[in-house]
């Protein structure tokens, strides 16, 4: 354990840190650290790789998230995120990306990368200490090639068996919320080792339901249950405050609004039960937004300005539905539309630059 003082001189870097980006920077800047997106390009010397660059070194884009598509090979990867950390070194970007092992991975066997097996595969085959040696072996290779975010670990738990996205690809690490918790842990602390932060998902809860947020709406309002937040009561009551990622799932006693409105956009379940309730202090990602349950649904000014309102702080979009390289300006605009419109979503932004900046404080 690090000792008083050390501790001690870590917070005040970080406050220190906070202070100076939050007097330097414009409101254009805030919103824009609450963007990250998707891209095209696997190489260093693309245009749209140099584009980002730009619009990282600019304060208009807060990180980038890498898909399968953007990994030709480990060399060009390491190159592509060493260009994207000297376009900020003082604030650098979130490089995400989801490497859960298993089936969700971006980094593969086929470039070099050391696969590690599913969550349902390593708790039934490894006890906790073991889990957190495995993760950390994981860790250690993606801290080395300059990530500094995995949307990992899935705090889902199993409910459902025929959950084609959690529990039938065992993304899952159980039924019970504190084995969930407990691997959760080993993969948290895993990756803190190596200077990454993490991200749990997907809140409120994944596991019950019997549809598939990517390809539509989702409802959840028969399937769920309150254990589906135990994880997550755990977690945030031992100290968690990395990332937490909402999911694009309704339920209609959650909704806040005749419209029906997913967590993801919901300020009851954002603002009501994972910050009031219990007691979340770090900082709220979407998931996805242009998966279909959202795009579908919302059209992109709708989905920036409710994601907002209802607490997120980091809006991810992967630039896949119909890629343009100007999707982060276009994102940007909006935010900064509305914030010229009204003082409280004005603030919303300043709030949420504030815990981006405290969370990038962290990073290697």
């Amino acid at each position: 354990m690090p000792s008083l003082l050390s501790r001690l001189l870590l917070a005040f870097g970080l406050l220190t840190l906070s202070l100076a980006c939050a007097q330097a920077a414009s409101l254009e800047q805030m919103a824009g650290q609450m963007i990250v997106i998707g891209f095209q390009g696997d190489d260093a010397d693309d245009a749209s790789v140099r584009a980002l660059r730009d619009e990282i070194a600019d304060g208009h884009l807060g990180g980038v998230m890498y898909l399968k598509t953007n990994v030709k090979s480990l060399d060009a990867v390491g190159a592509m995120n060493a260009a994207f950390k000297a376009a900020a070194p003082d604030l650098p970007p979130f490089i995400t990306l989801d490497q859960e092992g298993g089936s969700v991975e971006r980094l593969t066997r086929a470039v070099g990368f050391m696969e590690v097996p599913s969550a349902a595969a390593v708790a039934a085959k490894s006890s906790v200490q073991k889990a957190q040696a495995i993760y950390s072996s994981m860790a250690q290779d993606i801290a080395a090639l300059g990530f500094t975010v995995n949307f990992g670990p899935v705090a889902d738990m199993a409910v459902n068996p025929d959950n084609r996205v959690i529990a039938r690809v065992g993304r899952a690490f159980g039924t019970d919320p504190q084995t969930v918790a407990a691997y959760d842990s080993a993969f948290i602390a895993a990756h803190h080792q190596a200077g990454l932060v993490t991200a749990l998902k997907h809140f409120p809860g994944h596991g019950s339901s019997t549809a598939d947020s990517h390809a539509g709406f989702v409802d959840i309002t028969n399937t769920w249950n309150q254990a589906e937040l135990d994880p997550y009561r755990t977690l945030i009551a031992q100290g968690y405050d990395d990332l937490i990622m909402v999911g694009h799932l309704y339920h209609a006693n959650y909704s806040g609004s005749d419209q029906k409105l997913p967590a993801s956009l919901s300020p009851q379940w954002i603002d009501g039960v994972l910050r009031s309730e219990l007691g979340f202090k770090g900082v709220v990602i979407s998931d996805d937004l242009e998966m279909g349950a959202i795009r579908k649904l919302f059209s992109l000014r709708e989905t920036v300005t409710g994601a907002v309102r209802a607490g997120t702080d980091v809006l991810l979009f992967s630039n896949t539905a119909q890629y343009h390289e100007g999707l982060g300006a276009e994102i940007l605009a909006i935010l900064m539309d509305e914030a010229q419109k009204d003082p409280a979503f004005a603030a919303r932004i300043e709030q949420s630059y504030n815990r981006i900046v405290a969370l990038k404080g962290r990073l290697h």
